[in-house]
């Protein structure tokens, strides 16, 4: 049995016309994997990293959107101090601040997990925000002036990132791709989700559209996206003021 299966497998490669053994790693798997990647998303958080770690070419890349700031994040899943979980190389962040430093103060107010929506890091770039932390137990004032935050994050940092995130409120309430189109080695996926803020309860959606660049093995090795961020803002009840 297992040779007749061989043997089939093979008539079948030597019957398949050009345009199908193309397709392997052409624009049809291309679209699958970037539509199943959206849909990933949407899951569980562990479902989504074994697909990205799956799917993502070794020296793949994920291209953020832009915005203003400083350029490193909290530890989302420590609400008792602010505690720095990742700083982005050649930002503004990179020159004052290390992994494991604890924000003690931002702008006179305390940085703690109430009032993490009253911290001024975003504002207007070049503007500079001074702060008080706190490393290896010694406290110190830092100064840092808003840059704008156009990164580009490796597959493992990626996936680091990942891992920290909050696997208890990651999935979507609702999840649909809209459309998937693409030419030669991209491809776009516009989707629309919808979820729950988990310390509020407040409902919101945004729709997404995700660029998705193949490399010669099938393999993404670009992924950019461009998202509804303010619209979710708005719907939260953030407002932006100058």
């Amino acid at each position: 049995m297992r040779y007749l299966a061989l043997a089939a497998a093979a008539a079948a490669i030597t019957c398949a016309t050009p345009a199908a053994l193309a397709d392997s790693h052409g624009m049809g798997a291309h679209k699958k994997v970037a539509t199943g990647w959206v849909e990933a998303a949407c899951g569980d958080l562990e479902g989504f990293i074994a697909y990205v770690d799956a799917h993502m070419a070794d020296d793949g890349v994920f291209m953020p959107q832009r915005y203003v700031g400083f350029g490193f994040s909290f530890d989302p899943n420590n609400r008792e101090e602010s505690v720095v979980a990742m700083v982005t190389p050649g930002t503004p962040a990179a020159e004052v601040l290390k992994e494991g430093d604890v924000f003690v103060s931002v702008g006179g107010v305390p940085a703690t997990w109430e009032n993490r929506d009253r911290l001024v890091f975003r504002g207007k770039p070049g503007e500079p925000v001074n702060a008080v932390i706190r490393r290896d137990g010694e406290e110190m004032n830092i100064a840092v002036k808003r840059g704008i935050i156009a990164s580009k994050n490796d597959k493992a940092r990626s996936l680091r990132g990942l891992r920290m995130s909050d696997a208890e409120n990651w999935p979507a309430d609702a999840c649909e791709v809209i459309e998937a189109v693409g030419e030669g080695n991209v491809v776009y996926v516009h989707d629309r989700f919808s979820a729950t803020e988990a310390d509020t309860g407040i409902p919101y959606e945004q729709r997404s559209v995700t660029r998705f660049e193949f490399n010669e093995d099938g393999e993404i090795s670009k992924v950019w996206s461009l998202d509804e961020g303010r619209f979710v803002l708005e719907q939260l009840g953030y407002t932006i003021s100058r």
